[in-house]
């Protein structure tokens, strides 16, 4: 992994205005969250288990979190002395980002959510706690317009709001009579939502100071120190066990530092309150996810799944081309 490192901090208005001029990220961001789609199928055979048809959970998730992070932090352990220079440079304010990123948005998200696919599995559910990950744009739109001081373009809502929709009806089998059959696995996955969300924006706001790569490694590895702090807290037992050892490391691969390596690369380019729209590829491909491990969808969930990855893809190209448009008025 070879880019080129800045050492000036930026503040925010500068970053808006340097994002303006670079190359659009937005159909990155949606391909990055579309590998997090991923997740649940690598996730449920370490998460649960079946006995004598009956499904009952497995593994612990603060075992599963914490070797995520262990498996990643190695393979990313040769950009480590780089990322932590980054790091030094940084102000403050960037540094309390990025640690967030890594405790907050890395482990005790990912263990909210494993905990959530743990219960929701019981019932045969593999859908509900993916999909409910769509209110992230709530919680990030919000953050966004707080942290970063961005606002909105109007022509967003065409895009935002059919994206929405979309994913309600993904998420709910009758979208008219909507009922919650665990409320605790559902909570558990709205706190995850909402400090990924809240991931997005912070990512947003520290992709002027450090590189993509370096984001990755610090996240990890800060993720890591939370993911220990998961487990002392829960009292989850550390060993998971030969048999799971490929399971983790493909779920720490694929939806971990793959994903996050093309989404970090996309967000740099990418508005916040956009980007968390683009990430609704996600709720997608986690549904097509549920229905390969077992979950049944109604005609309203299939044309969520059409709605959403048409407006996340509408939306990438409309800012492509805004993005050409701006280069080509600069040049000339």
């Amino acid at each position: 992994m070879t880019l080129l490192r800045s050492a000036t901090v930026v503040e925010p208005a500068d970053r808006a205005n340097r994002a303006g001029a670079a190359r659009d990220g937005t159909l990155l961001v949606a391909l990055g969250a579309a590998l997090w789609g991923l997740d649940g199928l690598l996730r449920m055979p370490l998460a649960t288990s079946k006995v004598g048809g009956q499904v009952t959970a497995k593994l612990n998730a603060g075992t599963i979190v914490l070797w995520e992070h262990v498996i990643a932090f190695i393979v990313l352990a040769p950009q480590l002395p780089a990322a932590l220079r980054a790091f030094a440079r940084c102000g403050w304010r960037e540094r309390a980002a990025l640690v967030t990123i890594g405790v907050g948005a890395s482990a005790v998200a990912t263990a909210l959510f494993t905990k959530s696919f743990a219960l929701a599995g019981v019932h045969h559910d593999y859908v509900t706690p993916l999909v409910l990950q769509q209110f992230q744009p709530v919680f990030a739109v919000a953050l966004a317009v707080i942290l970063l001081r961005e606002r909105p373009q109007p022509m967003l809502a065409l895009f935002a709001i059919p994206a929405l929709v979309g994913g309600w009806l993904v998420a709910i089998a009758h979208p008219l009579h909507p009922q919650v059959a665990e409320l605790s696995p559902a909570l558990l996955a709205l706190a995850a939502a909402a400090l990924w969300g809240g991931g997005t924006v912070l990512g947003r706001y520290v992709g002027g100071s450090v590189t993509p790569d370096d984001v990755t490694t610090l996240r990890f590895a800060f993720g890591l120190l939370g993911a220990i702090g998961v487990v002392a807290v829960t009292g989850a037992p550390i060993a998971p066990g030969w048999h799971n050892a490929l399971g983790l490391v493909l779920l720490a691969l694929i939806p971990g530092i793959i994903a996050l390596g093309v989404y970090y690369r996309g967000l740099r380019g990418t508005p916040a309150s956009r980007a968390t729209f683009a990430e609704l590829a996600f709720p997608a491909t986690a549904t097509v996810v549920g229905i390969a491990l077992g979950t049944p969808l109604t005609a309203s969930q299939w044309v969520g799944i059409v709605v959403v990855a048409a407006s996340v893809l509408a939306l990438g190209w409309r800012e492509a081309a805004r993005a050409q448009l701006t280069a080509a008025a600069a040049a000339s």
